[in-house]
């Protein structure tokens, strides 16, 4: 069975970790093949090479490049894969173009259309994931979702994302020292949050909370590891609470499994999640997490450590809740790559 990835590859988030991940564990399957197509020069071409699986670095600007668009219909026909799996939104466009392309260049079974879908947001009208023949979602809300926008439950298949727990542990060592980095003492009790500074994450709810924290539990310091168009936004409201030496705005960070494993308590603070893979992350390096009812987060956690969207005030109870009487929650085994994979595949072989 040959299968085509692809991903425009134009950032690597946690999306892009899964089809890594979902490359590395297929290979292990000795009646798979494995095409990757990405962006040229990507962090995703990068970590997926010498996975046995071949890697196709293509051009791919922003939007439906039409040379990543053309690339991908000739390495389509040329590869004559039985899947074309899409793992983002424009993949999908393109996916569906090149099914479209074996149509027309004659007899031989044009391959099966999966799509992934991360996301809890509402489904376009003209997406390209209402023509695929199985959409994969990665937790029970964004089936929902997709119900909701009218895409038949027979056509979707509930796969949880998956991540290696050893890898993720080998991933936080050595040590960032980042207390002595913020110039803090020893022991300083942190909070993490490790996300993209943009709406659906609502840092500004976190932000509240270290507010409203700040009176039973001076000595907390907040830390929010990410980049985003918000940053300026969020920056502001730190300064207007007066929490500049409270509460730190650190950009991106590469190894945020190592930053995640020297804080006390790692917090999601999203107002929309498809899943949640730093909560996966979390678990796996041993961290109290506490997190909001938004998308997926609910089948990570246990509900004593879930709050509502928005209330910075149950928020900031939680966190000291989980800082005075630290219970790590353990990961549940369907969030493990290799269960991942085995469900990836079996949408495979019931389309093939």
């Amino acid at each position: 069975m040959r299968i085509l990835h692809v991903d425009s590859g134009r950032e690597f988030r946690g999306g892009q970790d899964q089809v890594r991940l979902l490359v590395r564990e297929l290979a292990a399957t000795s009646d798979v093949e494995q095409c990757l197509l990405t962006k040229r020069g990507s962090e995703l071409a990068k970590r997926a090479a010498g996975r046995r699986v071949a890697v196709r670095e293509i051009p791919w600007g922003l939007g439906l490049d039409p040379r990543s668009w053309w690339r991908v219909v000739v390495e389509s026909l040329a590869w004559r894969p039985h899947i074309i799996h899409a793992h983002n939104n424009h993949a999908a466009t393109m996916a569906l173009w090149a099914r479209r392309f074996h149509n027309w260049a004659g007899p031989g079974a044009a391959p099966r259309f999966v799509a992934t879908r991360r996301v809890v947001f509402p489904l376009r009208t003209g997406s390209a994931l209402r023509r695929a023949d199985a959409v994969i979602a990665v937790s029970r809300a964004v089936n929902e979702a997709l119900v909701a926008a009218g895409v038949p439950p027979g056509e979707i298949a509930i796969v949880h994302d998956g991540i290696d727990p050893d890898e993720i542990r080998s991933a936080a060592t050595p040590a960032l020292n980042v207390r002595a980095t913020l110039g803090l003492p020893p022991g300083t009790p942190l909070v993490a949050n490790v996300a993209a500074l943009e709406q659906s994450k609502d840092q500004a709810t976190l932000i509240r909370a270290a507010h409203a924290a700040r009176t039973s539990r001076p000595e907390l310091h907040w830390l929010i590891a990410g980049a985003g168009p918000e940053r300026r936004a969020l920056a502001a409201e730190v300064g207007r609470l007066d929490l500049v030496d409270r509460v730190h705005l650190i950009g991106h960070v590469v190894r945020a499994d190592a930053l995640m494993h020297e804080s006390d308590v790692v917090v999601m603070s999203s107002r929309a999640e498809g899943l949640g893979s730093v909560v996966l992350h979390a678990l796996a390096l041993g961290k109290p997490v506490v997190a909001t009812d938004a998308g997926g987060l609910p089948e990570i956690l246990p509900p004593d450590r879930i709050v509502p969207v928005g209330d910075a005030a149950a928020l900031a109870q939680k966190v000291i809740d989980a800082l005075e009487h630290p219970s790590p929650s353990p990961l549940p085994r369907q969030f493990t790559a290799s269960t991942m994979a085995a469900g990836v595949l079996a949408v495979y072989r019931s389309l093939v």
